[in-house]
Formats: C-alpha cells, structure tokens, sequence
C-alpha cells in the first residue's frame, strides 16, 4: 500500500501543476488515475461511431450493435472512460453508473452530407453531463470548415459552461472542408499540426487528434518542405497542442493485434496522453478484445505521465 502511494504520488506532480479549478481537477483525476492505466495516461472507448458513421459499423461484429456489449468492454478491460451521445447515455449509462466515467459528446453530425461544408451542431449541454454524472464533455471541431465561425461561437458557449460547472472539455479537433483538401488533406502533417494548435488557443483540456500522414503534396509552406519520418511528425503534433493533452485516434479495426500494438507504443513513446480505441476494440470478440486491451495496459504502464 505504501509504495502504492509513493507511485501515485510521483506520476502525480505533473498532474498537480496543470492551472484547473477544484472541480476540473477531481473529474480529471478520476479519469487519468481512477480508471484504466492510473498513472496519468488515458485509454477511452468511444461510441459516437453509430450517428457519425451510420449502422454499416457494426455490421462485421453484430453484437456490437448493442450499447451494452461496449459497457461490458470499457468495465472489463478497465477503461479510463466511454465517450458517447445523451440518447446513449441517458438509455444505458445507469446500470453502469460509478463503474466507468463517462465522456458526454454535446455534437455531432451524420456523414450523409459533403465534408466540403462540414459542421457539427449541439445537441446536448454541459448542464445535461452534470446531470449524468459525467466526467468531461467531448466537443468536435471541424478545422478549417467553411461553417467554423459558427462553431467557434458555439463553443464559446461550450468553453463558458465548462468553466461555471467545472467539467473538463475533450476536442474532437478534425480538420474538414474544401479548403483543407486543396492544401494536403485532412490527414497531412500541415492539417493535424494546424489541428493540435487550434485546441490549445481555444482553450481545450485535452484534444484527440490523427496520427499525421506523409502527405507533402499542395500543402502550404513551410510544410511542403518539411520530410520527417513518423516519429517526428508525431512529435511535432503533441509540441503544437502545448498544455492540452493529446490522444490519438485507434483507427480503423486492425485485425492483426500485434499492429495495433505497435501503435500504441509509437503514440506514448511520441509524447501523447494516450488513446482512443473505437472499433479496434469493440469490433473484436468480447473475449479477444479484453485480451488485447490487457496488452494495451501493459504497454502504457511503462508511460507515466
């Protein structure tokens, strides 16, 4: 028990400096050392697949059609927190109340419409996270949109309330749009750098983001020049979000677990927080997917944050 302590005490120091209120600090603490790894770094299962993406997601795994079997996944494999929608939440999130922290998306959108105008509305509140007991809200942002003026304002909103009620804000911060497509696309080095930095001005505690491509091509300078391998572009992306704590995307499931494990390395050792592993987890078989997320610990366990 005492060295117990003494562990949670050193990977903590970090953590003690961060300028949050009380509450923010409490909710925080209860993510990055109550739940998963417990040593300040994150693992989250989200679930904002099925208004994002549509049904077609599930349907190479048919039980994970069923809010329930991510329930079971993000207690079992001792998840730092399920990230999902108030319709979700508000159905399924009681009989799960207190086990796993719950990350309430306020936005979002169908990909039915063009990215080419991408924008996501509200359609929760931080007052509706209170409510359920939420840990941090999560808010997308589509960088570069032409509709972001809209959403900068309707995150200032978000960005207030966060403040008043003491909720930690995670930003879904996604580059979209025509403009960023003529300048490399949203997976270049210049959109997920651009992305990262976008958090930190406006004020996001933590940012999810994509691991940036090799993409130098219409790209603006000085990125067009700028030929770094994986590792130093990642790199480049956790320095741009500063202060605000970075988790990378899982992806697409992988079927070879030894990959995604390898990834999950590359991310830690690369500067980032932790991840978010989506259907890399719950596409898999209950029992494959709490094996490979053991492994997950395992590895994030060697980065205290």
């Amino acid at each position: 028990m005492k060295d117990s302590l003494q562990y949670l005490s050193k990977t903590s120091e970090k953590f003690s400096r961060l300028t949050l209120s009380h509450g923010k600090r409490t909710r925080l603490w209860r993510l990055m050392y109550g739940h998963g790894p417990r040593n300040g770094s994150m693992l989250v299962l989200p679930l904002d697949q099925g208004l994002e993406h549509g049904p077609t997601d599930f349907f190479p795994h048919p039980p994970a059609v069923d809010p329930e079997y991510q329930f079971r996944l993000a207690v079992e494999g001792n998840f730092s927190a399920i990230a999902l929608g108030v319709g979700l939440a508000e159905k399924y999130m009681g009989e799960w109340c207190g086990q796993i922290p719950l990350i309430l998306k306020l936005n979002g959108k169908t990909n039915i419409p063009s990215d080419a105008d991408a924008t996501s509305p509200l359609f929760a509140s931080v007052e509706d996270a209170v409510r359920l007991g939420a840990d941090a809200v999560g808010y997308t942002m589509y960088v570069g949109s032409p509709r972001q003026h809209d959403e900068f304002r309707q995150f200032e909103k978000v960005r207030q309330d966060c403040e008043r009620y003491a909720m930690p804000l995670v930003l879904w911060s996604y580059p979209r749009g025509a403009a960023i497509d003529a300048k490399g696309g949203k997976g270049s080095l210049y959109a997920q750098d651009y992305a990262a930095r976008v958090a930190l001005e406006l004020g996001a505690d933590i940012v999810k983001l994509h691991e940036p491509d090799d993409n130098t091509a219409n790209v603006p300078k000085p990125y067009d020049t700028l030929h770094e391998d994986a590792s130093a572009r990642t790199q480049r992306v956790v320095r741009s979000a500063g202060r605000t704590m970075v988790l990378f995307s899982g992806g697409e499931k992988n079927d070879d677990d030894a990959a995604v494990l390898r990834k999950v390395e590359f991310y830690m050792a690369s500067g980032a927080t932790g991840v978010m592993f989506g259907r890399n987890m719950w596409l898999r078989p209950l029992d494959q997917a709490i094996a490979l997320v053991k492994q997950v610990h395992q590895i994030m366990a060697r980065y205290p944050r």
